[in-house]
């Protein structure tokens, strides 16, 4: 299988590019524009792989899409590329509108008159896989979890710029006949996330002795997900999933922030020692350092998924656990970026 990735040297999608080489016989055709949260670290280990090929190209480039379509004939394209970042959105939306609905859409079209070229055969293979977020179902209460029919109720422009890109994503399946599936996962943690994001934010401030900023009292409660967990189900997905469905990914590991940051410092605490006992000396513990600042505009109070449905019928569930995902994401920061 041919598999088309956009956004392959993202957090999300280096994982899904790791995986499908080193455990699928897949050829992987990584297209991605190589924006500030890119790392093309995270794939040094399949990157001279006869399997692997890297395009460097952006998705509102629709001459480069047309020509990697007729290059590469891909059986499957994986859309990951987007800007992800609730509180760059927020100071500035127009980029999101332009990555993740235009960009999408540009997408979508190159995709149609793909599809539209190929045999019936190759028809009935392709899908379009479209990888979006829990954020577009907008906020819970203290209790309930989101469903596959949840209405959409998004929050910040991020999220208000997925729930555009899925709503475009099922047209084109209604419309036009593009074999689509759609995923909406939880928050992703694991080795190689762009430092912006809470943990490897507050691993590498804590390492460096710098305030935890924590937004608010720090109750608002995530559904964390083990980054290799969520790339399984994408690949069950796109391979056995059913055209024009949508499948919830969660962890089922609610925590919220500051329980997060909390566990977070105890780690560092064991793995770090020395340098605790450093910090320590000075009066300053690990926890000492969260600041609670002013919260974020807009902050839903809490996400959770119901993954009943991906677990049901296609038989997914996550492999790690919380605190085993995070002792090897803090492991993996601290390895990284720690000069002891």
């Amino acid at each position: 299988m041919r598999v088309l990735v956009t956004g392959g040297a993202g957090f999300i999608g280096s994982a899904l590019v790791r995986m499908l080489i080193e455990q699928t016989a897949c050829v992987v055709i990584n297209f991605d524009k190589l924006t500030y949260a890119s790392d093309l670290e995270s794939l040094a280990s399949i990157a001279n792989s006869e399997r692997y090929h890297f395009i460097q190209a952006d998705i509102g480039d629709r001459a480069k899409l047309d020509q990697v379509f007729q290059d590469y004939l891909p059986d499957v394209v994986m859309h990951l590329a987007a800007e992800s970042h609730v509180d760059r959105s927020i100071n500035g939306p127009a980029e999101f509108i332009q990555t993740n609905i235009v960009g999408t859409y540009t997408l979508l079209e190159a995709c149609r008159s793909y599809f539209q070229s190929l045999t019936d055969d190759k028809q009935k293979v392709f899908r379009f896989h479209h990888i979006s977020t829990d954020e577009v179902y907008g906020s819970l209460g203290d209790t309930g979890l989101f469903s596959e029919t949840t209405a959409y109720a998004p929050s910040s422009p991020y999220s208000a710029s997925k729930a555009s890109a899925d709503h475009l994503v099922r047209a084109w399946y209604r419309t036009y006949g593009l074999p689509i599936v759609i995923t909406n996962c939880s928050n992703n943690y694991g080795p190689f996330q762009y430092p912006e994001k809470l943990i490897p934010l507050m691993v590498l401030n804590a390492l460096a002795g710098k305030p935890l900023p924590v937004y608010g009292n720090g109750q608002q409660v995530r559904d964390w997900l083990y980054v290799d967990d969520h790339v399984r189900a994408l690949f069950l997905v796109v391979t056995q999933g059913k055209v024009g469905e949508t499948y919830n990914i969660g962890g089922t590991n609610e925590r919220s922030n500051l329980e997060v940051v909390h566990q977070i410092c105890d780690l560092l605490e064991e793995l770090v020692p020395t340098h605790a006992q450093a910090l320590a000396a000075d009066g300053v513990g690990f926890r000492s350092l969260i600041e609670h600042v002013t919260d974020r505009a807009g902050h839903d109070v809490r996400y959770a998924i119901d993954a009943s449905k991906i677990q049901r019928e296609l038989g997914w569930q996550p492999l790690e656990s919380f605190d085993s995902g995070l002792r090897k994401t803090v492991e993996s920061i601290v390895a990284r970026y720690h000069k002891s």
